[in-house]
């Protein structure tokens, strides 16, 4: 076996968000062939200390808290010309630990998300970018004022031309989906620019592997990490423009939303009509329970892993086009074109088959792991023989 370095921005366990499902899986399928060294950032004390079952997978773990807020990154990156992104993972100890495992020789990097290219070194490596995130804040910038515009267009401008710079240098630069490789390549990205699909273990999102949640009326819901800002606008678009018709139809209807850190406008939306959980041990008894999920997202980038899940627990889904546009979906989730048809959409869900097994059998076919990181195992062989 061959060494290899593995940067994160986050600790990828436990898979329990977007981001670290995608890491997790990846790490996991790569330790088969390769010794793993991993560098990553904690965001929390859970994360600190991984527990054995992950740090079996590795040869080397190496966790840094991540404790610098953004204001102090947002001053560091005004002074040095940097983006955001980068000042706020940029820290002594990570690059220290990274110099650390280098020095016992590694074959290969493997970088996870653009705010830890600034650590990738010299020698075979793959940068996995996940998604334009440039092109997350040329978006925010658009819809925003003020000082806010001003920072958000300056990052959008600032990041793009480094995520240029480090695909130009990566041996092959990874996207979650065609869509976002293609996006990329729009904007002048070069390089061996390829899809790497996110996938599903339908063998733990599956009918019937968990107890439903259950409430009086039928309930539409929605998963996510809920201090993430695109989540957040989501949920309050959605309670405030779409739920109120679809309960002049349905005023039995409850709308949850499932997630952790939900900010103090989200918990604002409690009440009669809206159930704002927090953070729960599992998202599936929810999904289980649920009349018809929904991914109503005014910006996403990629694979929306939550209507990944909500298929494969054969759950009738409502997406916006945004949130369906990385998925192949084959038809077996409804896709909204705006407000109204939206909410349609929604009564119809509820009011027709309480499940949807095309959904679960088109994720089955085409999002296992295994056949999703197929591909990764080539690209790696290639890149260090």
């Amino acid at each position: 076996m061959r060494d290899l370095l593995f940067l994160a921005h986050r600790v990828p366990f436990p898979p329990d968000r977007g981001d670290k499902i995608r890491s997790f899986h990846i790490l996991r399928h790569l330790a088969r062939d390769w010794r793993i060294h991993l560098c990553a950032f904690a965001e929390s004390e859970a994360e600190r200390d991984p527990p054995p079952a992950f740090r079996d997978l590795l040869a080397s773990c190496h966790v840094i808290p991540r404790t610098k807020g953004m204001p102090r990154a947002a001053v560091e990156a005004l002074a040095t010309g940097r983006p955001v992104s980068l000042t706020a993972f940029a820290h002594p100890a990570m690059a220290r630990a990274v110099a650390g495992v280098r020095q016992g020789g590694v074959a290969a990097t493997y970088v996870f998300s653009g705010q830890m290219a600034q650590y990738r070194g010299q020698g075979p490596t793959v940068m996995d970018m996940v998604d334009v995130d440039s092109a997350k804040f040329a978006a925010m910038a658009d819809g925003a004022t003020g000082p806010r515009a001003w920072m958000l267009a300056r990052e959008a401008k600032r990041l793009s031309a480094f995520e240029r710079r480090v695909a130009r240098d990566a041996d092959a630069t990874l996207f979650v989906s065609e869509a976002e490789a293609a996006l990329f390549r729009s904007q002048g990205g070069q390089g061996h620019v390829l899809a790497i699909e996110n996938g599903i273990d339908a063998t733990v999102h599956a009918p019937g592997a968990v107890a439903p949640v259950v409430r009086d009326g039928p309930l539409i819901v929605f998963t996510g990490q809920m201090d993430y800002r695109p989540n957040i606008d989501a949920v309050i678009h959605f309670a405030q423009t779409i739920l109120p018709c679809i309960r002049a139809v349905r005023p039995d209807a409850r709308f949850a939303i499932v997630g952790r850190a939900p900010a103090a406008a989200v918990r604002r939306l409690a009440g009669e009509a809206v159930i704002v959980t927090g953070e729960v041990p599992d998202t599936r008894p929810w999904l289980a329970g649920a009349a018809v999920c929904i991914a109503p997202l005014m910006l996403a980038r990629g694979i929306q892993n939550k209507v990944l899940e909500a298929m494969a627990m054969a759950r009738p889904v409502v997406a916006s086009r945004a949130a369906a546009e990385g998925i192949d979906h084959g038809g077996t989730i409804a896709v909204a074109a705006d407000d109204r048809d939206f909410a349609a959409r929604v009564l119809a869900a509820l009011n027709g088959p309480a499940t949807n097994p095309a959904a679960r059998a088109r994720v089955m076919e085409r999002y296992g792991w295994g056949a999703r990181l197929a591909p990764l195992d080539r690209l790696m062989k290639d890149m260090v023989s």
